[in-house]
């Protein structure tokens, strides 16, 4: 009887936060699993693990991406944003001060899928509207119904011209 080897892992190459990491990882493992697991980069949350909540929003390629619904091998040679690559090392982020401002952090949890959004936004829109702001960050589910706030900053961010 002849034994069947199989390849557990595959090497892939990824380009997070500006910095290249080449990795060994099985195929089905979500990209949101190897960030956390694999790099430590637990600033991207897993909710639900099913795309409906967003916290575990990171950015491809610019755009915001359910990290949880994308294989890590999907990613190779796609540019790969954090909530820790948005964040400057010396502190909050003009967006992340807002937050922080209009007390719209509640209890944390989504708050890394939300600014990760927000970001993608400001920088697409610079003065968005209330009505677009709620829109682009209609994909995020906050449990602790804080969105007034969670609007409030990204709005007051948009006014300085801060993102």
């Amino acid at each position: 009887m002849s034994e069947v080897q199989t390849k557990t892992t595959v090497r892939v190459r990824l380009n997070v936060n500006g910095a290249v990491h080449e990795l060994d990882v099985e195929p089905r493992w979500l990209l949101s699993d190897v960030l956390r697991h694999q790099l430590g980069l637990t600033g991207t949350h897993v909710g639900c693990e099913q795309g409906v909540c967003g916290a575990c929003t990171v950015l491809v390629d610019g755009k915001p991406e359910r990290s949880c619904l994308m294989f890590a091998v999907q990613a190779e040679g796609h540019e790969v944003t954090t909530i820790e690559g948005l964040t400057p090392e010396d502190g909050l982020s003009p967006l992340q001060e807002a937050f922080q401002a209009h007390h719209a952090l509640q209890c944390g949890f989504c708050t890394p899928g939300m600014v990760v959004t927000a970001a993608a936004l400001l920088r697409d829109n610079p003065n968005p509207t209330e009505e677009e702001v709620r829109e682009a960050l209609s994909g995020n589910v906050c449990r602790c119904t804080g969105y007034q706030f969670i609007v409030d900053a990204v709005l007051a961010a948009a006014k300085e011209g801060r993102s």
